[in-house]
């Protein structure tokens, strides 16, 4: 029997979590939490052979800094990073935090299942880019790594020395940045940009904890 833990903030969606696993032959529904600060505790005291780990989760609290906690004290933990989140930094992130695999909540329960199914089985299960999403009239795939970093640094709020400052880059090219991005979206200013992009959930940021 194969022993879960759900670590998801969103009622209905870890309900929906909930009623895969129990569907699941050979499978038992051991915990299900909403959020990362408890997981590596309950792994402490119960066992726990697959978990599946929101990013963002109650309170902010880092799934993903949760997965590298886990998987250095019980690394025989196979845990599956299930988000709706799109920016390509959590992929990297989920991979360097010690993740088995990575599968997206709006996907159907046979495809989210066939992942947890190969993951117990020993896969690494990762998706090669993440799914396509509107940022006003832009798809998210026209914008470039460099215009990239300067968008998650706007969704913090940072002014455009700041960035430059965080990014090692001139302020004037911030700007060249910003603007590219605002004629691809149509939208009016970094502010409505930096809105877009978080509701997109094209950018995401974590905290570390």
């Amino acid at each position: 029997m194969v022993n879960v833990m759900i670590v998801e903030d969103q009622k209905l969606v870890r309900s929906i979590l909930e009623s895969y696993i129990k569907k699941e032959e050979g499978y038992e529904l051991l915990s299900s939490i909403p959020g990362a600060d408890r997981a590596a505790d309950i792994c402490d005291a119960c066992r726990i052979d697959l978990i599946l780990m929101d990013v963002q989760t109650e309170r902010r609290e880092n799934g993903l800094a949760a997965v590298e906690k886990i998987k250095a004290s019980h690394p025989e933990i196979k845990i599956v990073v299930v988000t709706s989140l799109v920016d390509c930094e959590v992929l990297r992130r989920a991979r360097e935090a010690g993740a088995d695999s990575l599968w997206y909540k709006d996907t159907d329960e046979e495809l989210l299942m066939e992942a947890v199914r190969r993951t117990m089985a020993g896969e690494h299960i990762f998706p090669d880019a993440p799914p396509v999403v509107e940022v006003g009239t832009a798809r998210s795939t026209e914008f470039t790594n460099a215009e990239m970093k300067v968008l998650r640094c706007l969704v913090r709020g940072m002014s455009y020395g700041a960035i430059a400052g965080a990014l090692g880059i001139e302020v004037t090219t911030v700007k060249y940045h910003v603007s590219n991005m605002l004629q691809k979206t149509n939208l009016e200013n970094k502010l409505q940009l930096a809105i877009a992009a978080s509701e997109a959930k094209l950018v995401v940021e974590l905290n570390e904890k």
